[in-house]
């Protein structure tokens, strides 16, 4: 697994619903190495943006309409709307993230663990001056309310140690998962299926694959 999760982070290897991501984040890479003031600027996701903007031009990667009728609900990092009776659409703006790349990880990760719920980045949107990437997911059912003592049984057979309230890290792997409340972990005929997933690689992982 570990050596599968180098590959993916650094687009060596394939994810389900992992293409456009890995092209984006890639393309973020090369501009940072090409670029010796973007490695030293302190507003590095502001420069990403600028990037994504770059690569969305030249890619016909817009996404130029969104239906707000469609609106289902927001949170702190995203907008979700329903696309039809079996997919939505999130809008989600990286606020969790200190870099776009980082959310981009997000995502590639969230597909390797959780493929029932993959994520597959359609493009990017930006409204007042905000700028959103906009992800297709499956919409999941809940019968029942989840069981989060089932969910930390899961995580930890899978790795995923329990820090304190709804938050893990994979010591092996050194990398965070959090926010697994049950609203963004669902129960559907006794399978648990997670929706929003926040997670984070540690310098322990860099230092480790050395990506």
């Amino acid at each position: 697994m570990k050596h599968e999760l180098q590959n993916i982070i650094s687009g060596k290897s394939q994810v389900r619903n992992g293409d456009a991501v890995q092209k984006i984040a890639n393309y973020l890479r090369r501009g940072k190495k090409t670029s010796k003031e973007f490695k030293e600027s302190k507003q590095i996701k502001l420069e990403e943006a600028t990037l994504i903007k770059e690569f969305c031009i030249k890619n016909k990667f817009w996404v130029t309409s969104i239906d707000i009728n469609s609106f289902v609900s927001s949170g702190a990092e995203q907008k979700v709307y329903l696309l039809d009776a079996f997919k939505v659409i999130k809008l989600n703006d990286a606020i969790y993230y200190e870099t776009w790349e980082d959310y981009l990880n997000n995502l590639l990760l969230n597909n390797f663990f959780f493929p029932d719920t993959s994520y597959e980045l359609i493009g990017f949107y930006e409204i007042e001056n905000v700028l959103y990437a906009v992800v297709e997911q499956d919409f999941i059912k809940l019968d029942t309310t989840t069981d989060l003592e089932i969910v930390k049984k899961f995580l930890y057979e899978n790795g995923f140690l329990n820090k304190k309230n709804n938050d893990y890290y994979n010591p092996q792997l050194g990398i965070i998962l959090e926010d697994l409340h049950d609203e963004n972990v669902l129960t559907f005929q006794n399978n648990l299926y997670f929706i929003d997933t926040v997670f984070y690689i540690t310098e322990q992982f860099y230092k480790k694959y050395q990506i």
